[in-house]
């Protein structure tokens, strides 16, 4: 008997339909990993599964615990970080909190995820991205949970964390815990589930074993059609001219039309110097990793975040032109295929991955001359990578500059022209992409 059914499960967002049709079966003991492009109902299901949401129609089967690591950190950034991993579970006497036996739990968990390093005391906003989603991890890990919900949990993870988090995966799946598994790297689905189930446009198109299905079988039930591997990059960097030459930045030297990558661990410094090439270039473009916090003003409609850097485009002697911000917005949101009712839906209410893309919309419209992007592939799907991708190139084409950080080495090698690997702050001499291989830029990433 499954430990969690659920059967045509529906769920609405005033015109917007989320889910229309999805079944579910979860055994215990199992990786089941649920698969589906950006706005499929990935996250809705999850959140329907976790409590947070309410069906509209539907039977669910099954009474567990559940805990939930979301995609984006549902964290207490004020709070210490022991607080935010036994936040709702603190332990306590006669109405006081036993801080000590808390701050002894935390840093076992802690512990047991490999990152004893990471100070429980410390305040949780302080700390990177990456720290803060082992804070997020552990904090699941410390529930008495028989069903785990990991949505994109590796996201802001290097190589070394996912695989201490594959192994107490693996641990959990051993002691019976269910885990329903969220990823958009096929790759990483395979080398930690067993059974799948894919979604498409709110419905179920697909279930069964990992193993029984190629991953491009997996992704035209993702998509609806056959995929077809993108094509060689056809667009070419011009030769290096000197009248080119739009930064040169200690031993780096960007061209128009050029795409330079900067590969390197998470910590090694390559977000700082995306930052400091912002301050220093106030005319250009920059995309944060953090779209929650830095990327986005969640609150206001696609349109306003499209177009707020660039507001004089769709004004009209000072005042703004709503109808024609609106028609701008359309043509990037055709662009990026953001899914969304319209221009004006509220950006908080889209999936994370229609999110990034709205983040990168704004870059589109912005139109400056050099671009700095930071991860800006994060928590896509690979039909949405592909678009982005390509408007990237496009972009380089025209005779934009463009440095592009990812901690995922196949996208620098699809994309880049040249790559440079920082390393504990410093940053190598960058070199054309034949120069390099995924092992040689790892060697220099550990120095």
């Amino acid at each position: 008997m499954a430990l969690l059914q659920l059967t045509g499960i529906e769920k609405r967002f005033g015109a917007t339909v989320a889910l229309a049709g999805v079944d579910l079966a979860i055994q215990a003991g199992e990786v089941h990993a649920l698969i589906g492009e950006n706005g499929a109902g990935k996250t809705t299901l999850l959140n329907i599964v976790a409590g947070l949401l309410r069906p509209d129609a539907g039977e669910i089967r099954g009474e567990s615990a559940v805990a939930y690591i979301h995609q984006e950190l549902a964290l207490c950034p004020h709070l210490p970080v022991a607080e935010n991993i036994l936040l709702g579970d603190e332990p306590t006497s006669h109405g006081w909190l036993r801080r000590e036996e808390m701050l002894e739990r935390a840093a076992a968990l802690l512990d047991e995820f490999g990152r004893s390093d990471i100070n429980p005391r410390a305040r949780t906003g302080a700390l990177s991205l990456a720290d803060q989603q082992v804070v997020e991890i552990c904090r699941a890990l410390s529930s008495d949970a028989q069903i785990i919900l990991m949505d994109e949990p590796t996201s802001s993870l290097q190589r070394a964390n996912v695989e201490r988090l594959f192994r107490l995966i693996g641990q959990l799946r051993d002691r019976g815990i269910a885990i329903i598994y969220i990823s958009h790297f096929l790759e990483e689905v395979r080398e930690i589930a067993g059974r799948y189930t894919v979604l498409r446009d709110g419905s179920t198109v697909g279930s069964g074993d990992l193993k029984s299905v190629t991953d491009d079988q997996l992704i035209a039930m993702m998509v609806g059609r056959e995929w077809q591997p993108a094509e060689s990059r056809l667009y070419v960097a011009p030769a290096l001219n000197r009248r080119d030459v739009v930064l040169s930045f200690g031993n780096l030297q960007l061209r128009r039309g050029e795409i330079l990558g900067i590969a390197g661990l998470i910590g090694s410094g390559r977000t700082e110097f995306l930052r400091h090439l912002f301050a220093a270039l106030p005319s250009a473009g920059y995309l944060s990793e953090d779209r929650k916090r830095e990327g986005l003003a969640l609150q206001l409609s696609i349109a306003d975040n499209v177009t707020m850097s660039r507001l004089s485009k769709c004004a009209r002697w000072g005042w703004l032109n709503l109808r024609l911000q609106s028609q701008q917005t359309e043509d990037v949101m055709r662009t990026l295929r953001v899914k969304a009712a319209g221009p004006r839906s509220r950006v908080f209410r889209l999936s994370g991955g229609n999110q990034q893309k709205v983040a990168v919309g704004r870059l589109l419209y912005q139109d400056a001359d050099i671009l700095l992007l930071d991860e800006p592939a994060r928590g896509i799907d690979i039909g949405s990578k592909a678009d982005i991708f390509r408007e990237i190139e496009k972009l380089a084409a025209s005779g934009k500059a463009i440095v592009m950080v990812s901690s995922y080495l196949p996208e620098l090698f699809a994309v880049c022209h040249r790559i440079a690997v920082m390393t504990r702050g410093r940053l190598s001499p960058a070199r054309p992409v034949s120069d390099w291989t995924p092992e040689s830029v790892m060697q220099v990433a550990v120095g």
